[in-house]
């Protein structure tokens, strides 16, 4: 693999970077870390439809950028480096590719040019409480009612379902035959009479979990994406593009260089701590491992841009990515020592200059959660023993 950059892909990132110089301004970056947060993302992501950079993973046909997969890469990086966030992943990156793959075209003439400038916001409905990570044991039923289907059951951990227009689900169509077989994939007007939304406060305080109840909730057939019982299908495509999302090694490699500037910084023992050499070891141990996801994740772009869909690996990628994560960030959560502990209410973590440590304890608790959602990490070394090593 030849990993040089040509002379069009550095002019392709000098332009990426004087974008974001540009456009990402610092009006815009504290709405993002206000109750501001819905509205402000939308305004970044209606910024980047502007530019035509809001869905670099979608074919030019349906308003992608057309992008290399060096350029994609390129993209990413230079968007983590900067401290951008990365758009809301459930319309633009989940439910939008299965809708191009499997949809109706009435389907893809409705929903992927309103996903494109961000008039709706997704959620996802797939895990249900008490399944944990076996997904093929849900329970929400969909029964026929001749143009429609009625739906009963419950979804959780349900991201931003607070704001969310619609929702994607995986529904129980039929229950004869394997626990993989009868499930549906079908979306659902978030507005429709009977859906009640309950909040769910995660350990860093925050509010972006729920849990959504479906009580005879009305849904007409044409919003089943794919065939009636085949739901299995479509969701596994959809989990391969979450999963790949989640290894997030732009996001890693910018933690590494928060890391390496904030340790330059500190003292440990009269010295700093980036010259201390336990500290040099599990820094090196890191990023010899990104290195390596690195190169598989340029792999996996480069399928998708020969127009095929992540496989297995996007499971290698997932494991691996979170994992380095959670690295990163018990990594920056040491080097904030005591000062992680400082709440925002009780002392302002700027005026002991750390101001890092809050952002560090937060990301430490939320990222718990990282080697379980979009699938646990058990489940996935199952999916590489099955599909990557032939094991049964």
């Amino acid at each position: 693999m030849d990993t040089a950059y040509s002379s069009e892909d550095l002019a392709f990132r000098d332009e990426v970077r004087g974008f974001f110089e540009e456009a990402y301004t610092p009006e815009l970056q504290a709405r993002l870390r206000s109750p501001e947060y819905k509205t402000a993302i939308e305004d970044w992501q209606r910024k980047l439809y502007d530019k035509g950079w809001v869905a670099p993973n979608w074919p030019a046909e349906y308003g992608g950028t057309g992008w290399t997969a060096t350029q994609k890469y390129i993209y990413e990086t230079e968007r983590s480096l900067a401290g951008i966030p990365n758009v809301v992943p459930f319309g633009l990156v989940m439910v939008a590719n299965v809708i191009m793959a499997y949809g109706t075209d009435e389907q893809k003439d409705y929903f992927l040019p309103r996903i494109l400038k961000s008039e709706d916001w997704w959620c996802q409905g797939y895990s249900e409480p008490g399944s944990g990570s076996d997904l093929a044991s849900l329970k929400t039923k969909a029964e026929r009612d001749g143009d429609d289907f009625i739906i009963n059951g419950a979804k959780i951990w349900t991201t931003y379902a607070q704001y969310a227009d619609w929702i994607f689900c995986l529904v129980r169509t039929d229950n004869s035959g394997k626990k993989q077989e009868g499930i549906t994939f079908i979306l659902i007007d978030m507005k429709s009479e009977g859906i009640k939304v309950n909040p769910i406060i995660s350990i860093d305080n925050h509010h972006s979990l729920n849990e959504v109840e479906f009580n005879n909730v009305r849904v007409p057939a044409k919003n089943v994406v794919g065939e009636i019982g085949k739901g299995w299908t479509v969701a596994k495509a959809l989990l391969a593009h979450e999963r790949t999302g989640i290894a997030g090694v732009a996001d890693v490699k910018r933690a590494v260089r928060v890391i390496k500037e904030v340790a330059a910084k500190e003292e440990n023992g009269g010295q700093r701590l980036l010259d201390d050499p336990g500290f040099q070891q599990r820094l090196a141990d890191i990023e010899v491992e990104l290195m390596a996801l690195e190169f598989t994740e340029l792999r996996t772009l480069a399928t998708q841009a020969a127009g095929g869909f992540p496989g297995p690996e996007s499971s290698l990628l997932k494991i691996k990515g979170t994992e380095l994560q959670q690295a990163t960030q018990e990594l920056l959560m040491e080097i904030a020592a005591y000062y992680q502990g400082v709440l925002p209410t009780d002392l302002d973590p700027e005026a002991l200059g750390h101001e890092f440590a809050t952002d560090a304890r937060l990301a430490y608790m939320y990222g718990r959660a990282a080697t379980i959602y979009g699938g646990s990490n058990e489940v996935q070394k199952n999916i590489i023993a099955k599909y990557v090593l032939g094991l049964e």
